[in-house]
């Protein structure tokens, strides 16, 4: 069952946390249903363990030829490994970065994507979804070379892709965190090894932090909300991560 994230008139956030199973074998992954009015949204649809249920959701709201945008971080496949499904079942578009736009066609039998990839430029785009919009923010080398997070203003969301990921199960997703200290153990080791340094967070902190934002909510575990909104971002601006704990000793032939 989806968690609703956010609710007010016509205009609602769905996540769902556990569409991957829980046997181990696949890692959790959160998927996203932004719908306005009578069409919406799909934020990182999964690979094809998600897509079933997704999809049925998806129909609760509207028919699946009012999907206005299919909408990707980046290219992994727990985010789009499903693409070939969601070009046959719907007729909407599928953005993502321009550094992926060439690459994902990968994923679906030869043609189908075909005039339906908007590739996003390095400096982000407003995608329209009904009477209102998601924001493409600039998040390159977080932790993929062309990478967006998306902004929803009027939920005031920032689904935040790979960047405050804390990993667990699909019921630890469920439970919104409004404090960041309990998630750190399950959060610091994946952010050292998956974001590619500080400066680049840095510079991300500036930007998010001219937005209004009540919940960051990422692509693997639990929502940020209250508090912790403020208490991640002042964490990930003094991160040491990626290429800053790299040095010569990790580039040597094995013996």
């Amino acid at each position: 069952m989806p968690i609703e994230l956010f609710a007010r008139g016509a205009h609602r956030c769905l996540m769902f946390s556990d569409l991957s199973g829980e046997d181990g074998d696949a890692v959790q992954a959160n998927q996203f249903l932004v719908v306005d009015g009578d069409t919406g949204a799909v934020i990182d649809p999964g690979g094809n363990l998600a897509y079933n249920e997704l999809y049925v959701a998806m129909t609760h709201h509207f028919a699946p030829s009012r999907l206005s945008a299919i909408v990707a971080s980046h290219a992994d496949p727990d985010i789009v490994a499903s693409l070939d499904r969601w070009m046959t079942a719907t007729q909407a578009p599928v953005y993502i970065s321009r550094v992926w736009e060439r690459f994902i066609p990968h994923f679906c039998k030869p043609g189908k994507t075909t005039g339906r990839v908007v590739g996003i430029a390095d400096a982000g785009m407003r995608i329209p979804v009904g009477g209102s919009e998601l924001v493409a923010l600039p998040a390159h080398f977080l932790h993929a070379e062309g990478n967006f997070q998306f902004y929803d203003p009027v939920a005031r969301i920032l689904f935040s892709g790979d960047l405050g990921v804390s990993l667990g199960t699909g019921a630890q997703a469920q439970q919104v965190a409004t404090s960041l200290a309990p998630l750190l153990p399950r959060m610091e080791g994946f952010h050292r090894r998956y974001m590619v340094g500080n400066q680049v967070l840095r510079w991300w902190a500036d930007m998010v932090g001219t937005l209004d934002i009540d919940m960051i909510v990422p692509q693997h575990g639990a929502p940020l909300a209250g508090p912790a909104v403020g208490e991640f971002i002042a964490w990930a601006r003094e991160l040491r991560c990626g290429v800053d704990l790299m040095g010569p000793g990790n580039y040597r032939v094995p013996a």
